[in-house]
Parts: C-alpha cells; structure tokens; sequence
C-alpha cells in the first residue's frame, strides 16, 4: 500500500553521501508572513554556512533503474514539486495540481481546485491517483493511508542538498532517474558560475529582501537568506530586534540602514515595483533607490525551492555586479 514510500526511502538512502557533502544552508521561502507562518518558518536554527562559498558541487546518485512501481497518475499539492516533475520530464505522469502550481504553461493547464493548504482528500481520491505530491504541513498523509493512496512529502528544503535530494528522489518515484541527476547536476553547475562571476568585495554590500509592504524580510538564518549568502552580502534583517527569522522592520529602520540592494519578493501579490518603492518617504536617501540597486524578483521564484532557485542566483549575481559597479565608480 505505501510502495512508494518505500521506492522513496531507498532512493533517499544512496543519497545520503551527497546530502553530507554540502553545506548547510537552510529553510524555506514564503511570499508573506502567512505563508511564512504555515509553510516557511524553520523547525530548527543551524549554524549558517559559509556564506562566500557556492555549495559543494556534490556527485548526483548514479541513475540506478527505479525500484518498484512507477507513479503514472500523479497529483500534485506542492508547486515547487510541480515544478520539479515538469522539469524532469514527468509532466504527462500528473492528471491534476493544486490551485497554486502556475509554472510551467503545461502544469497551469492541469491546474485544479485542489489546495495544498486545506486539503480535501475526497476531492483528491476522486482522480484515483497513485501518488499524492504534498509538503507534509497538514495531516492529509493519514487521510491518504487510510485510503489506501501512496504519498510523497516534500518538506521546504533547508539547503540546497535538501532541493537535490528532492529532485532525486521524485526522479525515483517516476521512472525518470538520469533526468533527475542531470538536472541536479546542471543546477549546481549553473549556480556555481554565477557565483564565481561575482567578485570578492573589499566591503560587503548590504541587501533587503522585502516580503511585503509592510517590511516583512527574512535573516541569514531561512534558506533564501543562505542563498544571498553565497555573495557575501550583510543581510541588514539579521541587525534588527527580536528572535523571529522573519523579523517585521519598520521604514526608519530600513532607511537608517540604507541598503545596497533591495530585492522585492511582493511584486506579483502586492503590486510592489521600483517606482513605488522611490515614491515612499524618506526611501530617497536610501543607497539602493538612489544607484539603481532595488530589483523587482518574481514572487514565486523566490519563494519556491525547485529548478527556478538558479534564475533566483543569477538574478542576485547580476544585481550585485550591476550595484558594484555603480559604488565603485
């Protein structure tokens, strides 16, 4: 009944040798402080890694054939998952995803109302799936197993080895193995050239990353905050009061901080753009509106962990060099 599982948990044992040789960044990314509060917040606050280096360019797992049964009729809860199953090819193996899987054009297609937040396993079972796809967050795994219905959790990803071993193992439970590695390997290789194009600077440039009008942002300790760390940036969030990792600052705060970069993860649900961010008081002075350093992301970018987390790195990596340049000059 839970042969997928057990597909899963082999696949997850030979990749342990790759997990262990990252670092270890952390977390999970989330488009505002709700879904920060039931998708994103960390169970556990590591030791950050080191944040001048890319992660390790780890050896994917051999494409082993896949043991057991392939999933041929997928549902999808997770957008990051979706994602990931479309990247590797298994984008025929899914008949529906949830309200929220947007990417790709193929994926929105399917796009059902399903949610990931609130389940309904009835309306679920109704697809007669094989495989049910979700982040663990709700209780459905029960509901499933009763059902006698195989599912797969794919927690927010504290790491870049936590994506890899994702991507791994769904490569696993589809019959697309060596799609997957191949995947896992372009990904690490593309992250470590944008990182490699950004000089060491004498002084780290300082960066925001805003969730949401109201200033929610993220430290270094969440996983998005790890993946500006490959720069070098000093991440002004990991300054401000309190114990939570997405602290709520205030405009006076920011702009006493003046920060060399402002990164705008609310521009899809919150219509935030650069105009709008120089048109708030006193924001003029701030080093990022006055040198060309507040970039506009896309919110689901970056607050996904799957295959995207590479157009996230790049985007960083340009920005920093386009603001350096600036600085310098």
């Amino acid at each position: 009944m839970k042969q997928f599982r057990r597909v899963l948990a082999l696949a997850t044992v030979s990749l342990v040798a790759l997990a262990a040789c990252g670092d270890d960044a952390e977390e999970t990314t989330a488009t505002d402080p709700a879904a920060t509060a039931t998708t994103a917040a960390p169970a556990a606050t590591e030791e950050p890694a080191d944040a001048t280096t890319a992660p390790a360019a780890t050896e994917p797992a051999a494409p082993d054939e896949p043991v057991g049964d392939v999933a041929q009729a997928i549902v999808s809860l997770s957008p990051t998952a979706t994602e990931i199953l479309f990247a590797i090819g298994a984008g025929d193996q899914v008949i529906a995803v949830d309200d929220q899987s947007n990417y790709p054009a193929e994926a929105a297609a399917k796009a059902s109302a399903l949610s990931g937040y609130e389940p309904n396993v009835e309306a679920i079972a109704a697809y007669e799936p094989d495989l049910v796809l979700h982040d663990g967050t709700t209780d459905l795994a029960t509901s499933l197993d009763t059902l006698g219905i195989s599912d797969w959790v794919g927690a927010a990803a504290l790491s870049f080895d936590d994506i890899y071993v994702q991507i791994e193992q769904l490569g696993a439970a589809t019959g697309h193995v060596a799609e997957a590695a191949e995947l896992v390997a372009n990904m690490q290789a593309d992250i470590a050239d944008a990182v490699a194009s950004v000089p060491a600077l004498e002084t780290p440039l300082a960066f925001y990353h805003e969730l949401d009008p109201t200033f929610y942002s993220v430290t270094s300790n969440t996983f998005i905050g790890q993946v500006y760390g490959l720069f070098g940036l000093r991440n002004v969030a990991d300054t401000a009061e309190g114990t939570s990792d997405y602290p709520q600052l205030s405009a006076e705060f920011l702009i006493s901080q003046s920060p060399d970069l402002i990164f705008l993860a609310d521009t899809k649900c919150c219509g935030e753009t650069v105009e709008t961010v120089a048109a708030r008081p006193g924001w003029d002075a701030i080093s990022a509106v006055a040198n060309g350093g507040v970039v506009a992301l896309d919110d689901d970018v970056a607050s996904r962990w799957g295959p995207r987390v590479v157009e996230l790195v790049q985007t960083i990596a340009d920005s920093v060099n386009a603001v350096a340049t600036v600085t310098a000059g």
